[in-house]
């Protein structure tokens, strides 16, 4: 029977109007779902022999531009659109870049109260900032209407990583949709496993273990945008390999998003709002200040009063020009040319800002021991930038456990970092941590992470907390170089010290000036902002940003290696602070004791819902953490107090050792003999023969419950009972004696009173409570 449109009052009906609600029948709805199919475009790449299949037009139809990315199973929709008119008032370009975890694409419920994806977790923002960073460079800088990248995990496999796909994804959005964009951006990875740089490895391959390297790498055609990388101490040249294969390698991204805006993009809108400012404003206000400017620049090296003079000229012209121009294309033309005189006085002489040569690196400064309750710190000053950075040591349940699709459930090594607004001058509101925050704090924890100790080496979880106190440029390199401080000064065993240092660019197409240790205004001004950390020996992190069309091997690899000279400078004042970790914990900080047992006893140190380890820690003062493997950690501000834990578990998990003498308890008493409690929940017999060294008329002539005594274990038969004797001690026998000495008389090692039947002859089967 075939169903009637049946519209709701109030909805509009006719031919295209397909939000009006009706029922359809089976043929309708597939008739419609075919239609929507038409529409439906596939393409795919092949990078290092594995498909990578973009599709468009079957999911999100109402998005600017809309694609699917799958490589394995992993499946991620990436959406861009852009609003019709502009945000007034601003005079920057407003794009935001969103990556949405999904935890229902691996298959799992948020661990969260309320079981729904709450705030972006830290690996969320971190591939929201990888995606926004090589995108942001690639619009039109006199575009002010607001540009929105979502994308969302739908599918993920536990093999092929989000991220990169991600990056290429939203680049696809953007070149189908209507928003210019001077795209597209390519993404891969490289790792190198067994010396072997490989492109796009999986999670299973990047295992630590196998993978010396973890290099994410965005660029266009012809330039590298972006690099986020962490290292095993890898040597610079390899890096550079690895750089120009990964560029090589994304090739094949960038042909089939070509591909796909040839085939299927929309027409770019050219027709938004310009900001852009005239020509006779730029001549008027170049005109004015010319000369003004570059005295500025030559008399004032110090960066306040050069701020100030700089601040005092650019009011003078708004206030000029007021009568003629927008005050916004004012400012901007004062800082267009600033900008061509800063850059042009260190392409042509070499002279920085603040008057130091390209090489120059600021006047640094380590300190340790400066906060009396910290577990370890340190203080980094490098001009005025400086960072305070806090070690805190903790046991294995300070751990941070982390709900989300990568195959990676918690964290041990952890680095916050703080970027008060006190550091930079400013007032403004405290509005919780930001993206940047979260971004340069990953930085400085992957740049330590290759030389921490292991846990089997060093039993602690470890947290840093970088403050940034003051900046001028690079202070998440300064915070590579606080937290190598303070993790020595802890006395935490690391392999060897890290430091990180900023370089930057300069460049006109013809001259370059590769620059070491940038401050602010370099960076600002400058065409690239490359951090680089590592030990003596090698890179453990890279991060760059350029802003230029084309970086060739000769550039890249000049600046990884004035970044090596100026690194091994700052450990150099690093080791004259302290020149190697601690040999001693500090007296305040938990001393944690490691022991192994059989994982079949963990049962008896948990005791019935946890009433033994309770018992154990309120008794000593320590922290027990038990694995599954069967390792505890014991943790103590005192030494005794783990000893005396340690003790306590000992005991319980001990196994009885023939031949040896314990102090046990007697729990019950029969008339052919007692049972002693040797070890908590063990027991064993001693039959009346071996109570004593006369013949004892009865076992209450001897023991009663409650006893102590010493005894002998000289037996443990094949199911588990415990044969003990008193004489034996009494007497100073040998195992052997002792047993030849036993005279059985149907007895053995039992269990105690209420625990079941007992066998003819007292023969018990001894077993733990």
């Amino acid at each position: 029977m075939e169903s009637v449109p049946h519209p709701l009052p109030g909805f509009a009906t006719g031919v295209g109007v397909r939000a009006s609600l009706q029922f359809l029948n089976s043929a309708q709805a597939h008739q419609i779902a075919e239609e929507n199919m038409k529409d439906s475009r596939t393409f795919s790449a092949t990078v290092d022999g594995e498909a990578i299949t973009f599709e468009t037009g079957k999911l999100a139809g109402l998005a600017g531009g809309a694609v699917t990315v799958r490589q394995g199973d992993t499946v991620i929709l990436a959406t861009a659109t852009m609003a019709r008119q502009p945000r007034e008032g601003i005079d920057f370009f407003p794009l935001s870049v969103d990556y949405e975890e999904r935890l229902y694409a691996g298959g799992r419920i948020p661990g969260s109260f309320f079981r729904r994806e709450g705030r972006p977790s830290e690996a969320a923002i971190l591939i929201s900032r990888l995606v926004d960073r090589p995108l942001r460079p690639l619009f039109p800088k006199d575009m002010h209407n607001d540009v929105q990248v979502i994308v969302t995990s739908l599918s993920s496999d536990a093999e092929h990583p989000i991220d990169i796909l991600a990056i290429n994804g939203a680049s696809a959005a953007m070149m189908i949709s209507d928003v210019p964009f001077y795209g597209p951006v390519g993404a891969v990875r490289i790792g190198r496993i067994e010396g072997d740089l490989v492109v796009n490895p999986t999670y299973g391959q990047m295992d630590a273990s196998r993978s010396d390297l973890d290099l994410r790498i965005a660029g266009t055609a012809d330039a590298i945008l972006m690099v986020e990388c962490g290292a095993n101490e890898v040597p610079e040249d390899v890096m550079v390999q690895a750089l120009l294969k990964g560029h090589q390698a994304l090739q094949s991204m960038i042909a089939v998003q070509n591909e796909m805006r040839a085939q299927v993009g929309k027409p770019k809108n050219e027709s938004y709002p310009r900001f852009g400012i005239a020509d006779d404003v730029r001549s008027r206000v170049t005109e004015r200040i010319n000369s003004r400017i570059r005295d500025i620049l030559i008399n004032l090296y110090d960066k306040d009063a050069r701020n100030e003079a700089l601040d005092v000229l650019e009011e003078e012209l708004v206030t000029e020009f007021a009568e003629y121009f927008d005050a916004r294309h004012v400012k901007e033309a004062f800082h267009d040319r600033l900008k061509i005189e800063v850059r042009e006085r260190i392409l042509s002489g070499g002279i920085r800002p603040d008057g130091r040569g390209p090489t120059d690196i600021r006047p640094l400064g380590a300190e340790v021991d400066l906060l009396p309750r910290a577990h370890g710190c340190g203080l980094f000053t490098r001009g005025e930038t400086q960072v305070l950075s806090a070690a805190t040591l903790g046991t294995a349940r300070d751990a941070q456990e982390l709900d989300g699709l990568a195959p990676v459930d918690e964290k041990r090594y952890m680095h916050h970092y703080n970027f008060p607004p006190f550091s930079t001058g400013e007032a403004r509101p405290l509005r919780g941590q930001s993206r940047r925050e979260v971004g340069h704090g990953a930085l400085a924890e992957r740049a330590l992470a290759p030389v921490l100790p292991s846990m089997g080496e060093f039993p602690y979880t470890i947290r840093v907390v970088s403050e940034v106190l003051s900046s001028n440029g690079s202070t998440s390199m300064a915070s590579v170089c606080g937290s190598t401080l303070s993790l020595m000064d802890a006395g935490v065993p690391i392999k060897a010290p890290v430091a990180g240092i900023a370089m930057g660019l300069v460049s006109d197409g013809e001259r370059y000036r590769i620059l070491t240790d940038i401050q602010g205004m370099e960076d600002h001004l400058g065409d690239m902002d490359f951090k680089v950390a590592g030990t003596a020996k090698g890179i453990t992190a890279l991060q760059m940003d350029i802003k230029i069309k084309g970086l060739t091997a000769h550039l890249l690899k000049e600046a990884l290696e004035q970044a090596r000279v100026a690194r091994l400078q700052v450990l150099d004042v690093m080791r004259s602070a302290i020149a190697e970790p601690r040999p001693e914990l500090k007296p305040h900080t938990p001393r944690i004791l490691t022991i192994k047992i059989n994982p079949d006893k963990i049962g008896a140190v948990i005791g019935p819902g946890g009433k033994m380890v309770r018992s154990i820690q309120d008794e000593t003062g320590a922290t027990i953490d038990i694995q599954e493997d069967g390792t505890i950690y014991i943790a103590a501000i005192g030494g005794p107090s783990a000893d005396a834990a340690r003790a306590k578990i000992e005991l319980l998990t001990e196994s009885p050792e023939l031949g040896r003498i314990y102090s046990g308890k007697v729990v019950r008493t029969t008339d052919f003999g007692a049972f002693v409690e040797i070890m908590p929940g063990v027991d064993g017999m001693v039959h009346i023969s071996q109570l004593a060294d006369y013949r004892a008329p009865n076992v209450e002539s001897v023991v009663k419950v409650g006893d102590e005594v010493m005894v002998m274990v000289t037996d443990i038969d094949t199911n588990g009972k415990i044969r003990l004797s008193r004489k034996a001690v009494l007497e100073g026998m040998t195992v052997d004696e002792a047993r030849e000495s036993d005279v059985r008389r149907g007895g053995g090692g039992g269990s105690r009173g209420g625990r079941g039947p007992r066998r003819q002859g007292g023969d018990e089967r001894p077993r733990r409570r």
